[in-house]
């Protein structure tokens, strides 16, 4: 890239790194959220449920305007209200005695800003690169996405050092400035905007799905089974360090990030390197996805820490390598003034696939361990099987 671009690109990678944050960096905080508002397990799990729920739904929203109004006009906006929503959140905690209702009302405007930002950024870049630098840039996208995974545990374990509630302040620290990089730095193209109404607009994208459904869904249940797992991993994980290895704090953010860390990198020479090599896509997801089902039916094995966070650390490549070229596929499925909707929906099933791993983990720990992660890892196997039946990789020259 050149070096203008280089810094264009940098800015958008702003965005997927501070959305990340939004309930990763709570995640070792929440012990002591429960404590200081003297909370149910259960109302301290509705943190993290009042984001993401707003922030699923708004999604194709937010694909459907950007599509009619442009990326940059509903993109810059929510990442304000995402950086308000943190603000609310802070100010409740630090002024009020019980703080817990208004609390979670700025999760949901927070959830509100965050629907869309990243899945928009994947269409902004869509827009501008083409060919064999999108999923070069689709990978790197990708990279600071698993970088502020990476980080967010152990930020929020630093930032929690203050306050509880400090983290909530940094969401605005973080998403303002950003908003005002992609507004005034980043480029973005007006001509093939949609002339659409909401009725003519649903009736393309039905046009859309009708030639490709089959493809578009097996991509989106790619795609969602993967970051299901690796947060369902980390959640069970998360339990395990402090009841069975007494790693808690800082220390314990740090054992998180290894699996992260993995994909993160992973997915940055997934990018790279599958760039040009349409006809790979299908036998790499399908093969990265039976590796993670391999990882997974390993895990109970075993007991010593060292070798348990090695195959969390394969897990982690496995996920890494499957995400750029699913991104790919799915960005590249349709035409430009359709692209915002059809990345949109995808980042709603992403959404939800992060939101409903741990819990549903949680549930399926009372069960035992094998029946955890041989579930897991069946549920991994029955992707790569849609992916080797249903996913059509494009042919090299499209």
């Amino acid at each position: 890239m050149k070096k203008k671009t280089a810094l264009q690109f940098a800015v958008l990678c702003g965005v997927p790194f501070v959305m990340v944050l939004g309930n990763s960096m709570l995640i070792p905080v929440l012990p002591q959220m429960k404590k200081a508002m003297n909370l149910t397990p259960f109302q301290v799990g509705l943190i993290v449920t009042f984001f993401s729920i707003p922030a699923g739904l708004l999604i194709p929203w937010a694909g459907f305007l950007s599509d009619r109004y442009g990326r940059k006009p509903i993109m810059v906006p929510a990442l304000f209200v995402y950086g308000l929503g943190g603000l609310i959140c802070g100010f409740a905690a630090w002024l009020l005695r019980q703080p817990y209702y208004l609390l979670l009302f700025g999760r949901a405007v927070q959830g509100a800003g965050a629907g869309g930002t990243y899945q928009l950024a994947m269409a902004l870049t869509g827009d501008t690169f083409q060919s064999n630098e999108r999923t070069k840039a689709l990978g790197l996208l990708e990279a600071a996405n698993g970088l502020g995974k990476v980080l967010s545990p152990i930020l929020g374990s630093i930032i929690a050092l203050l306050s509880w509630y400090a983290p909530f302040f940094a969401y605005g620290l973080l998403a303002f400035p950003i908003a005002l990089g992609v507004w005034f730095l980043v480029p973005e193209k007006q001509a093939n905007l949609s002339k659409d109404t909401l009725a003519q607009y649903w009736q393309k994208l039905k046009e859309v799905f009708r030639d490709q459904a089959v493809h578009l869904f097996a991509s989106y249940l790619v795609g969602m089974v993967a970051l299901f797992l690796l947060f369902g991993v980390l959640s069970y994980v998360s339990d395990i360090l402090e009841s069975t290895y007494g790693i808690f704090g800082l220390t314990k953010g740090f054992f998180l990030a290894v699996p992260v860390f993995s994909m993160a990198l992973t997915s940055y020479l997934s990018g790279l390197l599958l760039c040009d090599k349409q006809s790979l896509w299908k036998p790499i997801i399908v093969g990265a996805m039976l590796a993670v089902a391999a990882a997974l039916a390993l895990l109970p094995l075993f007991e010593q820490l060292v070798p348990y966070m090695i195959v969390l650390f394969f897990l982690g490549i496995g996920i890494g390598i499957v995400l750029p070229p699913i991104n790919s596929l799915i960005t590249g499925a349709t035409s430009t003034d359709r692209r915002g909707m059809i990345t949109c929906l995808y980042g709603t099933v992403r959404f939800f696939g992060v939101a409903i791993g741990p819990p549903t983990f949680g549930l399926a720990m009372e069960l035992g361990k094998w029946p955890l992660f041989l579930g897991a890892a069946g549920l991994a196997v029955l992707a790569a099987i849609t992916a080797l039946f249903a996913i059509t990789p494009p042919a090299a020259s499209e």
